[in-house]
Protein backbone atom coordinates (compact mmCIF):
# COMPACT_ATOMS: atom_id res chain seq x y z
CA UNK A 1 0.00 0.00 0.00
CA UNK A 2 3.01 2.34 0.11
CA UNK A 3 2.42 3.10 -3.57
CA UNK A 4 -0.81 4.87 -2.55
CA UNK A 5 1.29 7.46 -0.75
CA UNK A 6 3.53 8.14 -3.75
CA UNK A 7 3.13 11.32 -5.79
CA UNK A 8 0.70 11.20 -8.73
CA UNK A 9 1.34 14.73 -10.03
CA UNK A 10 1.93 18.32 -8.95
CA UNK A 11 -0.84 20.91 -9.21
CA UNK A 12 -0.94 24.46 -7.83
CA UNK A 13 2.40 23.79 -6.13
CA UNK A 14 0.88 20.82 -4.32
CA UNK A 15 2.22 17.30 -4.43
CA UNK A 16 -0.93 15.25 -5.06
CA UNK A 17 -0.71 11.69 -3.75
CA UNK A 18 -2.38 8.77 -5.46
CA UNK A 19 -4.43 8.10 -2.30
CA UNK A 20 -5.67 11.71 -2.23
CA UNK A 21 -6.57 11.72 -5.92
CA UNK A 22 -8.28 8.30 -5.89
CA UNK A 23 -10.13 9.10 -2.63
CA UNK A 24 -11.42 12.42 -4.01
CA UNK A 25 -12.53 10.86 -7.31
CA UNK A 26 -14.35 8.04 -5.51
CA UNK A 27 -15.94 10.63 -3.21
CA UNK A 28 -17.33 12.52 -6.20
CA UNK A 29 -18.64 9.29 -7.73
CA UNK A 30 -20.25 8.38 -4.40
CA UNK A 31 -22.15 11.67 -4.25
CA UNK A 32 -23.22 11.41 -7.89
CA UNK A 33 -24.55 7.88 -7.33
CA UNK A 34 -26.28 9.04 -4.13
CA UNK A 35 -27.99 11.78 -6.14
CA UNK A 36 -29.28 9.10 -8.55
CA UNK A 37 -30.29 6.95 -5.55
CA UNK A 38 -28.20 4.11 -6.91
CA UNK A 39 -27.37 1.23 -4.60
CA UNK A 40 -23.81 1.36 -5.95
CA UNK A 41 -23.15 4.53 -3.96
CA UNK A 42 -22.40 2.34 -0.93
CA UNK A 43 -19.85 -0.07 -2.49
CA UNK A 44 -18.02 2.96 -3.95
CA UNK A 45 -18.07 4.63 -0.51
CA UNK A 46 -16.72 1.43 1.04
CA UNK A 47 -13.98 1.23 -1.62
CA UNK A 48 -13.02 4.86 -0.94
CA UNK A 49 -12.69 4.07 2.77
CA UNK A 50 -10.67 0.96 2.00
CA UNK A 51 -8.24 2.88 -0.22
CA UNK A 52 -7.72 5.58 2.40
CA UNK A 53 -7.38 2.98 5.16
CA UNK A 54 -4.59 1.34 3.20
CA UNK A 55 -2.91 4.71 2.68
CA UNK A 56 -3.08 5.70 6.35
CA UNK A 57 -2.52 2.35 8.06
CA UNK A 58 0.83 2.11 9.79
CA UNK A 59 1.64 5.81 10.14
CA UNK A 60 -1.64 7.71 10.69
CA UNK A 61 -3.56 5.45 13.06
CA UNK A 62 -6.32 7.97 13.77
CA UNK A 63 -7.06 8.57 10.10
CA UNK A 64 -7.05 4.83 9.41
CA UNK A 65 -9.46 4.27 12.31
CA UNK A 66 -11.85 6.90 10.95
CA UNK A 67 -11.98 5.08 7.63
CA UNK A 68 -12.99 1.88 9.44
CA UNK A 69 -16.01 3.74 10.85
CA UNK A 70 -16.85 5.08 7.38
CA UNK A 71 -16.72 1.54 5.94
CA UNK A 72 -19.00 0.20 8.69
CA UNK A 73 -21.58 2.93 8.00
CA UNK A 74 -21.29 2.19 4.26
CA UNK A 75 -22.21 -1.46 4.98
CA UNK A 76 -25.18 -0.23 7.04
CA UNK A 77 -26.28 1.99 4.16
CA UNK A 78 -26.05 -0.90 1.70
CA UNK A 79 -28.21 -3.04 4.02
CA UNK A 80 -30.80 -0.29 4.51
CA UNK A 81 -31.15 0.55 0.83
CA UNK A 82 -31.42 -3.13 -0.08
CA UNK A 83 -34.32 -3.43 2.38
CA UNK A 84 -36.16 -0.35 1.12
CA UNK A 85 -35.44 -0.27 -2.61
CA UNK A 86 -38.23 -0.91 -5.10
CA UNK A 87 -40.80 1.23 -3.32
CA UNK A 88 -40.73 3.99 -5.94
CA UNK A 89 -41.71 3.87 -9.61
CA UNK A 90 -38.10 3.64 -10.76
CA UNK A 91 -37.24 0.79 -8.39
CA UNK A 92 -35.00 2.88 -6.13
CA UNK A 93 -35.51 4.12 -2.59
CA UNK A 94 -38.06 6.88 -1.98
CA UNK A 95 -36.55 10.00 -0.35
CA UNK A 96 -38.37 11.42 2.65
CA UNK A 97 -38.03 14.24 5.13
CA UNK A 98 -36.89 13.31 8.62
CA UNK A 99 -39.32 13.74 11.49
CA UNK A 100 -38.62 16.48 14.04
CA UNK A 101 -37.60 13.79 16.51
CA UNK A 102 -35.09 12.37 14.02
CA UNK A 103 -33.74 15.85 13.29
CA UNK A 104 -33.30 16.62 16.97
CA UNK A 105 -31.56 13.27 17.50
CA UNK A 106 -29.14 13.88 14.62
CA UNK A 107 -28.33 17.43 15.73
CA UNK A 108 -27.79 16.23 19.30
CA UNK A 109 -25.63 13.32 18.16
CA UNK A 110 -23.58 15.65 15.95
CA UNK A 111 -23.01 18.13 18.78
CA UNK A 112 -22.15 15.55 21.44
CA UNK A 113 -20.13 13.48 18.99
CA UNK A 114 -18.07 16.46 17.83
CA UNK A 115 -17.18 17.44 21.40
CA UNK A 116 -16.35 13.85 22.37
CA UNK A 117 -14.21 13.17 19.30
CA UNK A 118 -12.43 16.55 19.55
CA UNK A 119 -11.55 15.87 23.20
CA UNK A 120 -10.26 12.43 22.17
CA UNK A 121 -8.12 14.01 19.45
CA UNK A 122 -6.78 16.62 21.89
CA UNK A 123 -5.90 13.93 24.42
CA UNK A 124 -4.06 11.98 21.71
CA UNK A 125 -2.48 14.54 19.35
CA UNK A 126 -1.22 11.83 17.01
CA UNK A 127 -4.81 11.12 15.98
CA UNK A 128 -5.45 14.52 14.41
CA UNK A 129 -3.57 17.59 13.22
CA UNK A 130 -6.50 19.97 14.00
CA UNK A 131 -8.85 18.40 16.59
CA UNK A 132 -11.98 20.57 16.47
CA UNK A 133 -12.45 21.03 12.70
CA UNK A 134 -11.36 17.44 12.12
CA UNK A 135 -13.88 16.16 14.67
CA UNK A 136 -16.64 18.33 13.17
CA UNK A 137 -15.98 17.04 9.64
CA UNK A 138 -15.65 13.41 10.77
CA UNK A 139 -18.82 13.37 12.90
CA UNK A 140 -20.72 15.41 10.30
CA UNK A 141 -19.76 12.88 7.64
CA UNK A 142 -21.03 9.97 9.76
CA UNK A 143 -24.32 11.80 10.48
CA UNK A 144 -24.74 12.58 6.78
CA UNK A 145 -24.09 8.96 5.80
CA UNK A 146 -26.58 7.74 8.43
CA UNK A 147 -29.26 10.12 7.15
CA UNK A 148 -28.53 9.01 3.59
CA UNK A 149 -28.86 5.37 4.64
CA UNK A 150 -32.30 6.19 6.03
CA UNK A 151 -33.28 7.99 2.82
CA UNK A 152 -33.61 11.40 4.48
CA UNK A 153 -33.44 14.59 2.39
CA UNK A 154 -31.61 16.19 5.31
CA UNK A 155 -28.50 14.16 4.50
CA UNK A 156 -27.72 16.72 1.78
CA UNK A 157 -27.97 19.54 4.32
CA UNK A 158 -25.55 17.66 6.59
CA UNK A 159 -23.08 17.32 3.69
CA UNK A 160 -23.45 21.03 2.93
CA UNK A 161 -22.63 21.91 6.54
CA UNK A 162 -19.54 19.69 6.33
CA UNK A 163 -18.47 21.45 3.11
CA UNK A 164 -18.86 24.88 4.72
CA UNK A 165 -16.00 23.96 7.06
CA UNK A 166 -14.07 21.66 4.73
CA UNK A 167 -13.64 24.14 1.86
CA UNK A 168 -12.11 27.08 3.78
CA UNK A 169 -10.11 24.69 5.98
CA UNK A 170 -8.43 23.10 2.98
CA UNK A 171 -7.64 26.44 1.35
CA UNK A 172 -6.37 27.91 4.64
CA UNK A 173 -3.98 25.00 5.10
CA UNK A 174 -2.65 25.17 1.55
CA UNK A 175 -4.61 22.21 0.16
CA UNK A 176 -6.03 24.05 -2.83
CA UNK A 177 -6.63 20.84 -4.82
CA UNK A 178 -8.76 19.29 -2.09
CA UNK A 179 -10.46 22.68 -1.57
CA UNK A 180 -11.53 22.80 -5.22
CA UNK A 181 -12.81 19.23 -4.99
CA UNK A 182 -14.90 20.25 -1.97
CA UNK A 183 -16.36 23.09 -4.06
CA UNK A 184 -17.47 20.49 -6.62
CA UNK A 185 -18.89 18.46 -3.73
CA UNK A 186 -20.92 21.53 -2.76
CA UNK A 187 -22.36 21.89 -6.26
CA UNK A 188 -23.32 18.20 -6.34
CA UNK A 189 -24.90 18.54 -2.91
CA UNK A 190 -27.10 21.45 -4.02
CA UNK A 191 -28.28 19.66 -7.17
CA UNK A 192 -28.80 16.40 -5.32
CA UNK A 193 -30.73 18.12 -2.53
CA UNK A 194 -33.05 19.74 -5.06
CA UNK A 195 -33.73 16.39 -6.75
CA UNK A 196 -34.41 14.52 -3.50
CA UNK A 197 -36.51 17.43 -2.20
CA UNK A 198 -38.79 17.35 -5.27
CA UNK A 199 -39.04 13.57 -5.20
CA UNK A 200 -39.95 13.54 -1.50
CA UNK A 201 -42.71 16.11 -2.07
CA UNK A 202 -44.06 14.10 -5.01
CA UNK A 203 -44.03 10.90 -2.95
CA UNK A 204 -45.91 12.57 -0.08
CA UNK A 205 -48.74 13.88 -2.28
CA UNK A 206 -51.91 11.78 -1.93
CA UNK A 207 -53.23 10.19 -5.11
CA UNK A 208 -56.46 11.70 -6.46
CA UNK A 209 -59.52 9.54 -6.03
CA UNK A 210 -60.22 7.59 -9.19
CA UNK A 211 -56.82 8.38 -10.67
CA UNK A 212 -54.72 5.50 -11.98
CA UNK A 213 -52.12 4.20 -9.53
Amino acid sequence: MNSLNSEAFTLLDQHILWSDMIGNILGLITLALGWRRSLWTWPVQFLSGLVLFGAFYGHLTGSAGKQVVVMVVALYGWWQWNRNRGRSEDGQITPRFATWTERAAMVGAAAVGTVAVALLFKAHPSLSWDPWPDAYIFVGTIVAMYAQARGMVEFWIAWLLVDLVGVPLNFANGYAFSGFVYVIYGALVLWGMRDWWLRSRKASQPALEGAPA
